[in-house]
């Protein structure tokens, strides 16, 4: 049997309708109307997720409601040859569970359920279609909460957390979703049921939960989740550190590391994100500074205090030009507003924008940001930036006007450019929104053939039929090839087969 990759996916339109009459009617069979859509105005809210500059109706759109249902989705795709692109809230901003044109969606936005919360071993099981912040109101009553905290909590479910190993505000302290993540049961294109990881301190035979986690909807569809949960800090507070140059905000967070504190967020904004955010939500950012840095310490009281004098000392030593400190929790919470609405804020300033998620060592922000600056004459388009510092994971955020093809293309370019500065500079083109089709050409730059052919191995022990979320995620040989030929500054189109908005 060819795989989906090696096979068109622009199909006719007259083959596409005999193909969807032929998945929707075995569907129909074993899943109740509710739970399938197949017109087009049914699944046009499924065309693309957060990243909406790739877009592609389904076939149809499954909504199961129970593992059951899911183990016979999979068995009838796996049957009829026809590819899956598991799908949660669609916050996410790689397109990664953008649809393929012959294949279907399967949402989970129907598996909502918090099965236990268990107050003593500290964990939550749950559904993947439970809200990242619905699993930290409830453990709320028992003192504790779900550490990961995607900017997009309230919305962004946990098995999209899971597919994208995703991280927040908290993570340099906390951890990624990989690092707060016990178990995840799941549905193989093989048919079976698997748990990855399980409530024990070690699990029998190989620990695959961290391939798992991260892997893009590529390898299973997640059914059921157990997280950790930790204490609620009895104390937290902020510094707000305003600097006049962006190198000098960079050169403070790497000294902060460097004195041996950890805090529990580390977050920075360039002068265009702050001023967007303070015009925003008015979280009382100095629109002066050339950038702010956000450093919360949590923990007991004394800790904190002891914590703040030390990094508010190194503030000073690097630079800062003004310091704040929050003197209430809300006040704390007026700081961090800001931050988590930065994306929003930037949707203010242009009819579009494209955010970049690549990473750099710490030492390296000043310099990529430098780099970025340049790139804003280059390609005649502005850049805001805001990043977590503490780890070096940089969202750059693009504006251009999406009706405009040229800027449109611009903007990929300018992306492109960034993330490769990012593997110059012994960083990575991925923090946390994962590769989905948005980074694939880019993944070339930084892997070579040999370590994408490993990556495709794991990938067909998983799935040997390349059923699950295809084309995503791990660059061919030949596209590669076609993207060293080509280049994507070239203004080229990564997926021209794909219709864009």
């Amino acid at each position: 049997m060819a795989t989906v990759a090696q096979t068109d996916q622009a199909m006719s339109a007259a083959r596409r309708e005999e193909r969807q009459r032929e998945v929707v009617q075995a569907l129909m069979a074993t899943l109740p109307a509710r739970c399938l859509l197949y017109r087009d105005e049914e699944t046009a809210p499924y065309e693309c997720d957060g990243l909406s500059v790739y877009r592609q109706l389904p076939l149809a759109v499954a909504l199961p409601e129970t593992e059951a249902q899911v183990l016979r989705i999979v068995q009838i795709c796996k049957r009829l040859g026809v590819p899956i692109v598991p799908r949660g809230a669609g916050t996410g901003l790689s397109g990664g569970a953008t649809p393929i044109s012959n294949g279907i969606v399967v949402s989970l936005a129907r598996f909502t359920r918090i099965i236990d919360v268990d107050s003593y071993a500290r964990t939550a099981t749950v559904q993947p279609g439970v809200r990242n912040l619905a699993v930290s109101e409830a453990a709320a009553p028992y003192g504790l909460y779900y550490a990961p905290d995607p900017s997009s909590q309230i919305a962004c479910t946990i098995g999209g957390n899971v597919s994208e190993n995703s991280g927040g505000v908290h993570c340099l302290k906390y951890g990624l979703t990989v690092h707060n993540v016990l178990r995840v049961r799941a549905v193989t294109m093989e048919g079976e049921i698997v748990e990855f990881g399980s409530l024990a301190p070690d699990t029998p035979g190989l620990d695959l939960l961290a391939v798992m986690i991260g892997s893009e909807g590529m390898f299973a569809i997640v059914t059921e989740v157990t997280v950790k949960l930790i204490p609620k800090p009895p104390t937290a507070q902020v510094v707000m550190a305003s600097f006049d140059d962006v190198v000098k905000g960079g050169n403070a967070v790497a000294a902060i590391i460097a004195a041996g504190i950890i805090p529990a967020g580390l977050e920075m904004m360039d002068n265009p994100a702050t001023c967007a955010v303070e015009a925003f939500v008015g979280a009382g950012y100095d629109c002066d500074a050339a950038a702010i840095l956000l450093c919360e310490s949590d923990g007991t009281p004394e800790e904190v205090a002891e914590e703040i004098a030390r990094v508010t000392a190194v503030l000073r030593e690097h630079g800062a030009t003004r310091l704040q400190i929050s003197r209430t929790e809300a006040e704390r919470l007026k700081f961090w507003s800001g931050r988590k609405n930065a994306f929003p804020a930037a949707g203010r300033l242009a009819p579009d924008y494209y955010c970049m998620d690549g990473t750099v060592p710490r030492r390296s922000i000043g310099p990529l940001l430098a780099r970025i600056e340049k790139m804003e004459s280059t390609y005649g388009l502005r850049c805001i930036n805001v990043f977590h510092a503490g780890d070096g994971n940089m969202h750059p955020l693009i504006l251009f006007d999406g009706n405009d093809p040229d800027q449109l293309h611009r903007a990929e370019a300018f992306g492109a450019e960034i993330l490769e500065a990012c593997v110059e500079l012994g960083g990575t083109v991925t923090g946390e929104h994962g590769v989905g089709i948005e980074k694939i050409n880019s993944m070339c730059v930084q892997f070579s053939p040999a370590e994408c052919d490993a990556f495709f191995a794991v990938k067909r022990a998983f799935d040997p039929d390349e059923l699950l979320n295809p084309t995503k995620g791990i660059p061919t040989r030949a596209r590669c090839a076609e993207y060293g030929k080509m280049h994507v500054r070239g203004g080229l189109l990564p997926h021209p087969e794909l219709p864009r908005f």
